[in-house]
């Protein structure tokens, strides 16, 4: 009978302290506010899985919204800020990636303009997997990356916005740049029907070429102890120091083709018409006897800044990749050329120094050594699994064929976008800068051509109608650099969308210590803008408003 009473007792106590907690539950969900009620309703959501939904006070200039994050099968994590419906503004926004991703990023500048947007995380973690190290062996991993979890979340975004709101977006907008320009042209070529409109920035969509050719750009830089790099040593304590000749190279191109567009402001307006040869150009800065010195330059490293502009080729001469443009060299520092500054860790060792170990090859390699800055160590084969380094790539295995499966997953090189222009009527924008020293811009108007042709016959006026190039002078890898580089991207796709007013030109303005010190019109390709202010005064930065350049 005690035994009896005891679990009696046991009993209540739990039918109690479960009562107390629906009644707490209740309780908080009473206290809950209508809108925060709306977005935790979102976890029901039936056909998606949904890890949280809460509303996000407003913090600064982004108003509250209601934050959602989900998973897609295996690895694909998402999330979406859904502006408060009455801020919402019809539209649906999903936004690209840069490098290898593996995080979710925030676009809270669309959210206080109104637009529900998403972004994945193209599904892996860096901080487990960081790099290209994701993919290793991982078939899955690299179809995710390549174009499954862009696709899958736009879906996935677009039923939460039918959930939340009650109803579909009015349209669909894509914006990207770099990965998330490939992302963007991935989509107009496989997903066609997903957007209304696509905005993509400097597009690595000849991804494997293209990493192929920043590994290239390194081993001419690394080699033989540093033998053909654009900075020096100073102290003699084996690490580069000075750029002394990099700031050399770049003064005798500003020398040579600044003034070409009819104006001296720091920027090659357009580097194609730019003939700077730097045998002849540099000849009287060569190093006497050849012998390596701060303010010179070694047949070695003329040769590097002639393969840098020329881009790589394989021991049969063929292209592979194009090279840098001139005009470019002010951000060699950064991503080209290892010195003690970046810790000889430029940044296209940064994102292509593990891409050919878990990215280029169907089966990989094997793993990258411990250290990345010193070409001088012996990968050690009997580890399990293997080392391999960059430094053992072969430009040759481009042209062999041998890096075609993977080519095949995230190459966005398909010019024949009429399903997507033609057949759904949406616009594609594309804008490079020239002086982008980390993905060669000329392949982007190679692509912009290349799809005029298969899409449109050829015919320029009909391909302007639905898909523009804006190739920015001056402007680094999708921002920063000498030139104008500041703009809204996404504002003229839209208008041009929704209102049926293409973008004959964009304005940008380049700030220095948050003042505008030079804006003007960026033209559509083919034009360019061309300086029709007041005569003798192309040259005074008190000119250099959009009002004084025109399209021709």
């Amino acid at each position: 009978m005690q035994r009896i009473r005891y679990y009696t007792m046991i009993s209540l106590v739990v039918l109690l302290v479960a009562g107390s907690r629906v009644l707490a539950a209740q309780n908080a969900s009473s206290n809950l506010s209508d809108k925060e009620r709306a977005c935790q309703a979102l976890l029901d959501t039936p056909n998606l899985t949904i890890t949280l939904a809460r509303l996000r006070e407003a913090a600064g200039s982004t108003p509250a919204y209601c934050y959602a994050k989900g998973s897609i099968s295996p690895a694909i994590q998402y999330h979406v800020q859904l502006p408060l419906p009455e801020n919402w503004n019809g539209r649906f926004l999903m936004w690209g990636d840069g490098g290898k991703d593996g995080d979710l990023d925030f676009a809270d500048n669309r959210v206080a303009q109104g637009y529900a947007v998403a972004n994945s995380n193209t599904g892996h973690d860096n901080g487990s997997e960081p790099g290209s190290s994701f993919a290793f062996h991982n078939r899955q991993a690299e179809i995710d990356f390549a174009y499954r979890a862009v696709h899958l979340t736009a879906n996935a975004g677009k039923s939460l916005v039918r959930a939340y709101y009650g109803k579909a977006s009015q349209r669909s907008y894509f914006e990207g740049c770099s990965t998330g320009g490939r992302q963007g042209l991935m989509e107009a070529q496989r997903f066609p029907y997903d957007f209304d409109g696509i905005v993509a920035g400097a597009p690595v969509y000849s991804y494997q070429r293209m990493n192929a050719s920043q590994v290239w750009v390194l081993q001419k830089t690394f080699r033989e102890d540093f033998s053909g790099n654009l900075a020096f040593d100073t102290n003699r304590d084996g690490i580069p120091d000075s750029l002394t000749k990099l700031n050399l190279l770049k003064d005798a191109v500003l020398a040579k083709c600044d003034a070409t567009d009819g104006i001296k402001d720091g920027v090659i307006d357009d580097p194609l018409t730019c003939k700077f040869d730097p045998a002849m150009e540099l000849a009287g800065k060569t190093c006497p006897n050849d012998v390596n010195a701060d303010n010179c330059f070694t047949r070695a490293q003329l040769q590097t800044i002639q393969d840098i502009y020329a881009g790589p080729r394989d021991s049969k001469g063929v292209q592979v990749y194009k090279g840098r443009a001139p005009g470019s060299e002010f951000g060699w520092m950064n991503t080209i050329i290892p010195y003690a500054g970046n810790r000889l860790l430029p940044g296209s060792l940064g994102t292509s120094g593990d891409h050919l170990n878990y990215l280029f090859y169907e089966t990989d390699p094997g793993v990258p050594p411990p250290d990345l800055t010193k070409p001088s160590t012996i990968p050690n084969k009997k580890k399990k699994p293997p080392e391999w380094a960059w430094w053992e790539f072969n430009i040759d295995d481009v042209t062999a064929g041998k890096g075609k499966f993977m080519s095949e997953l995230t190459d966005a090189t398909d010019p024949d976008l009429k399903s997507f222009l033609l057949q759904k009527d949406a616009k594609l924008l594309l804008y490079h800068g020239w002086g982008d020293p980390q993905v060669a811009p000329e392949p982007t108007l190679d692509y912009y051509k290349a799809a005029v042709t298969a899409t449109f016959k050829g015919d320029m006026k009909a391909a302007r109608e639905r898909a523009r190039l804006f190739m920015i002078p001056g402007m680094d890898h999708c921002r920063g650099g000498p030139g104008p580089d500041t703009w809204d991207r996404l504002a003229p796709l839209v208008d041009w969308v929704e209102n049926g007013k293409a973008p004959d030109s964009l304005v940008a303005t380049h700030s220095t210590g948050g003042t505008i010190d030079n804006e003007r019109k960026i033209c559509a390709y083919p034009q360019r803008a061309v300086y029709t202010g007041p005569a003798g005064g192309e040259n005074d930065r008190a000119n250099w408003v959009q009002s004084n350049f025109t399209c021709r």
